[in-house]
């Protein structure tokens, strides 16, 4: 592209983009990595110049990019009988060096800097933990450096995986409340019928009404974990919470050029309202809670129907599982087990355990650090 072109572009995107000033975006790993299992350097050449022109625009941009194991195949070859832990543990090891400095090199040739930055999910558990991540990932963006994050493969194993990086660039994007995140794939985005059908049309736009995902296949990526399911929920939260959330082809040619200037591409999850920072956080906290507690229903109804502010007190709470403690994240449930919020403990089990049916007690959970799942 001549500069001369490349300025026109820019200056249109800015008069039609002052809506975004600050976006993640998710690159899966089919789109980075060719058939053969070996990195599409073109494509992410194109992509970091993307990213490059949104920066030179006054974006500021998280990029969190899978591809970490698929550059380790392309490197070392892992015996088929080997431990799948410890293979994933090797593979990202070597990978992740070969993707950073590819992305580095990329970002050189724009005179932009680029970061690294690899977290796990117990760095969402621990309060301390996500503090220093937040600040960190601010910083970097202060100083025009373009974070770079994915999940620490070689020591995030089990249960401190994610349920791929879709759930991680949903954490990230509410972090740090992002104006938009941008799902970029190897499909057009979300379909009403199985990918490939005939009779299969794009869905265009998803507002909160759509809670039910289940006509989408379970097809997931040949390199990643993810698949369009997990994808779709993690959106549809993320956009409860005030987030613009886009899914569209990430082998399209300048795609998020054309999502920045309001091209109707992909499918776009519509935000609802905005939240607290804090609350953001606990809309995507479910799984990083430490302990239960057990309300009644007569709580149970002042917390779903008053729309009120109202906090979450001793009296109302019938049981308490868990062994947390204070500032812990801790979920919310009905006596007959539904999920009704998340919240962050005023103080721990033990005196939890002590107020449990009393009133005149401090809250558990107060108002600006509790979350209702139907918010």
């Amino acid at each position: 592209m001549r500069l001369s072109n490349a300025k026109a572009l820019i200056s249109t995107i800015k008069m039609q983009a002052k809506e975004y000033k600050k976006i993640v975006v998710k690159v899966g790993s089919n789109v980075i990595t060719r058939a053969d299992g070996f990195p599409d350097e073109d494509r992410l050449a194109q992509l970091v110049s993307q990213l490059a022109t949104l920066m030179k625009m006054g974006i500021q941009v998280v990029l969190v990019s899978s591809g970490a194991v698929a550059s380790g195949r392309s490197i070392i070859k892992i015996s088929e009988k080997a431990d799948p832990v410890a293979a994933r543990q090797q593979l990202a090891a070597v990978g992740q060096i070969k993707l950073i400095n590819t992305y580095a090199k990329l970002f050189e040739k724009h005179k932009l800097v680029c970061a690294q930055v690899l977290v796990t999910k117990g760095d969402f558990r621990d309060r301390l933990h996500y503090q220093n991540m937040k600040g960190c990932v601010n910083n970097l963006l202060q100083n025009s450096i373009i974070p770079i994050v994915n999940e620490n493969d070689v020591i995030a194993v089990t249960e401190l995986m994610f349920t791929d990086n879709d759930e991680l660039s949903g954490l990230i994007a509410s972090m740090i409340s992002a104006d938009a995140l941008v799902l970029l794939t190897s499909v057009d985005g979300l379909y009403d019928g199985a990918f490939g059908s005939p009779d299969a049309k794009l869905i265009s736009q998803v507002d909160e009404t759509q809670t039910d995902f289940s006509f989408i296949t379970q097809e997931k990526s040949s390199f990643g974990r993810g698949g369009m399911v997990t994808k779709s929920r993690m959106a549809s939260k993320v956009a409860r919470v005030g987030i613009t959330v886009h899914v569209a082809n990430g082998k399209t040619d300048d795609i998020l050029l054309q999502l920045v200037k309001g091209a109707k591409t992909g499918t776009t999850f519509v935000p609802t309202k905005t939240k607290s920072g804090v609350k953001r956080r606990l809309a995507h906290a479910e799984g990083f809670a430490k302990g239960e507690v057990m309300v009644n229903n007569g709580v149970l109804q002042v917390l779903s129907g008053s729309g009120k502010a109202v906090s979450l007190l001793p009296v109302g709470i019938v049981k308490v599982t868990g062994n947390f403690e204070k500032n812990d994240v801790i979920k919310i449930v009905a006596e007959d087990g539904r999920f009704i919020g998340i919240g962050v403990a005023g103080y721990g089990a033990d005196k939890a355990k002590a107020r449990m049916g009393q009133s005149k007690q401090p809250a558990l959970v107060h108002y600006d650090y509790l979350y209702l799942n139907a918010e």
